[in-house]
């Protein structure tokens, strides 16, 4: 179990034997609690989208191999460690843009190679390391939240704040990086007003972050993408929010695709462009933005309205003709010169300081 929260949502939650998940495709209209016992079904949990965000894939991914722990029939501790570190590889495979869910599965995989106990105490440890991961996210998802609070303008009135995709409750343990920004500023009084890009193709924006602000009743209004640069112009956006699946060590960041053009419209106009993100986040690897791969999406994505359930009822809508051609990458890299700040749970750094987390 996690610690009490702000808010009432929590994507991944530990009952009893098995995983409780909040089923994010049918937000915002439906919403349904998936109940799995199954390593398998985490695997599926994760490639359908009922998870989404780096972090709460990398918390289920963790449970998902306890569960496949204990589906593992053998005394031989060689056979045992093979088996799990098969499972760890499906579980990297899923996303493998994610920098958290890697780093969540060799978390999990270094309590086998480094244990000496026997299996059964293995099982248990692994389940306690799973649910360590959790508790220690959503404690970094508040420091996130509060150090991100102090990089934002000190402005006469109250803050609006722009965000795109979803980086909040729903991605992560249950309060956020850049959302859990957003949440620390209403809390502490100085948030006016969210605007949440609409995200396409998949409406992250419109459809799960908004979902959020309403159910805290945080003020919240809807746009298009394509929105975004007029409402800056107009003096609506006092400061950019975004999340990120990995970071490169010079602080080139590769988030949900729409987020460069952000970034590059918040520059235009002298507005902030604050990246949230654990630090296990930060890849040291890889040097630059040029080093990180770029996942495509199927190209279902950007011409079908509905899914494969809405066709057989009738609700489904294509807006693209045959025979056209498409482009569907899931993410796009933010030079580094583009962010004014990157904010983690050890603090807050300007792209060109990350060494310093390394150091630490």
């Amino acid at each position: 179990m996690i610690a009490t929260s702000d808010t009432h949502v929590y994507p991944v939650l530990w009952q009893d034997d098995h995983l409780v998940l909040i089923d994010q495709r049918q937000l915002p209209e439906r919403y349904n609690i998936v109940s799995i016992h199954r390593c398998d079904d985490v695997v599926r949990s994760l490639r359908s989208g009922i998870v989404q965000g780096g972090s709460a894939m990398g918390i289920a991914a963790a449970y998902g191999l306890y569960l496949g722990a204990t589906e593992i029939h053998t005394d031989d501790p060689t056979a045992f460690w093979e088996r799990i570190e098969a499972i760890g590889d499906q579980f990297k495979q899923t996303r493998p843009d994610k920098a958290h869910l890697q780093w969540a599965v060799d978390t999990m995989l270094r309590v086998v190679h480094h244990s000496s106990a026997t299996i059964e105490e293995v099982r248990a440890q692994l389940l306690a390391q799973a649910q360590a991961i959790q508790t220690e996210d959503f404690r970094l998802c508040h420091a996130i939240g509060d150090y991100g609070v102090g990089v934002l303008p000190q402005h006469p009135t109250k803050l609006t704040v722009l965000t795109h995709c979803n980086h909040g409750a729903l991605a992560t343990s249950g309060y956020g990086t850049s959302l859990g920004i957003m949440r620390s500023l209403w809390h502490s009084g100085r948030l006016e007003r969210v605007y949440a890009a609409e995200t396409r193709p998949t409406f992250q924006g419109s459809r799960l972050t908004a979902w959020e602000c309403v159910q805290e009743g945080i003020p919240v209004t809807v746009i298009t993408d394509s929105m975004a640069a007029h409402c800056m112009q107009k003096g609506l956006i006092h400061a950019v929010l975004a999340g990120a699946d990995r970071i490169a060590a010079n602080g080139d960041t590769i988030s949900k695709i729409g987020t460069y053009s952000l970034a590059l419209v918040a520059q235009a106009h002298g507005i902030p462009f604050v990246v949230a993100a654990p630090v296990s986040t930060v890849d040291f690897r890889v040097a630059t933005g040029e080093g990180m791969a770029i996942a495509e999406h199927p190209h279902e994505e950007i011409y079908q309205l509905g899914d494969a359930q809405s066709a057989i009822q009738g609700g489904q809508r294509i807006t693209a003709p045959s025979g056209a051609e498409f482009y569907n990458p899931a993410s796009d890299v933010t030079p580094a010169r583009c962010i004014t700040a990157i904010v983690t749970e050890r603090g807050a750094f300007s792209p060109h300081q990350l060494s310093e987390l390394q150091a630490k």
